[in-house]
């Protein structure tokens, strides 16, 4: 199982972990690889061995409860799509994993990879991860830990070797969520800007819980936490959330790049948060 150099395929997870501690600092996980593949467009030097998971039985599986689901890390973003089609409490996920990038990408890209790509701003999955307060497991030669995917993103550029992303539990809810991305020409174009929403309202059809994620207008996908009081309490209206957005669209810096200007990319914002108030469906809507 040396990992001196090229690509070494681990049978097991136990494996894995071994090739990637004897690999040090120069080995890394691999998996759809879609991201590794295009680090010379980035001027990032290759790591000298990959250690590829996607053979692990329980990487790629998907296990689906009441209360929750359980994603493996190399689970691909059009097989989790497929896996959760029709929960509305989860379909913020199913629809980020169903429109993101492009066909090709999503039958290989996975879970995991678009966790870990740490300077992929517009990673689709993680804001609708992050509205649904998923958490991610990660795990090494002394065990297995739980963290949310917050504290997740702040320290996945520090993970030693020999720590990897094993599972994504998401809990289950009696809300529903909806995810909504601009791309700048066609569909399969990174996002100018993505949000999305989780929704659980009250019996008198107010919002009694609510969860908005915004990604790709900065650097790392976050909560909007200013949108979510100005709408708490109050029955959930695509026209009340989309004026309600002029209220704390200072809480967001857009960054500059070559799909579009920060400036632009906070502006678009209202009409997408008025765009997954109105994905949630009539239902949702009191």
């Amino acid at each position: 199982m040396s990992t001196a150099s090229g690509l070494y395929v681990a049978p097991t997870l136990a494996d894995a972990l071994a090739a990637l501690g004897d690999g040090g600092a120069d080995a890394a996980p691999l998996a759809g690889g879609t991201w590794i593949m295009r680090a010379p467009l980035r001027h990032e030097a290759p790591r000298r061995a990959y250690v590829a998971l996607s053979g692990i039985g329980e990487m790629t599986r998907i296990e689906i409860a009441s209360d929750g689901v359980s994603i493996g890390a190399c689970v691909t973003h059009s097989a989790l799509a497929m896996a959760l089609a029709g929960l509305p409490d989860l379909a913020a996920l199913a629809q980020a994993a169903s429109h993101s990038a492009n066909p090709a990408v999503r039958n290989v890209a996975t879970i995991g990879g678009n966790l870990c790509s740490a300077n992929f701003a517009a990673a689709d999955l993680v804001p609708a991860l992050i509205c649904l307060q998923a958490e991610v497991e990660l795990i090494d030669g002394r065990g297995r830990d739980r963290i949310a995917i917050e504290r997740f993103l702040e320290l996945r550029s520090a993970l030693p070797p020999g720590r990897i992303v094993a599972r994504v539990l998401v809990p289950r809810s009696a809300g529903r969520s909806a995810h909504v991305r601009l791309p700048l020409r066609k569909a399969g174009d990174y996002p100018v800007a993505i949000v999305s929403c989780h929704v659980e309202l009250d019996g008198r059809g107010h919002v009694g819980a609510i969860r908005v994620a915004v990604g790709s207008v900065e650097a790392t996908a976050r909560r909007w936490p200013g949108l979510e009081g100005h709408l708490a309490g109050r029955p959930l209206d695509a026209q009340r959330a989309f004026d309600s957005t002029k209220f704390c669209m200072a809480d967001f810096t857009g960054r500059d790049g070559v799909e579009a200007p920060g400036w632009y990319r906070t502006s678009v914002l209202p009409a997408l948060v008025r765009r997954a108030v109105l994905a949630l469906g009539p239902r949702s809507i009191g």
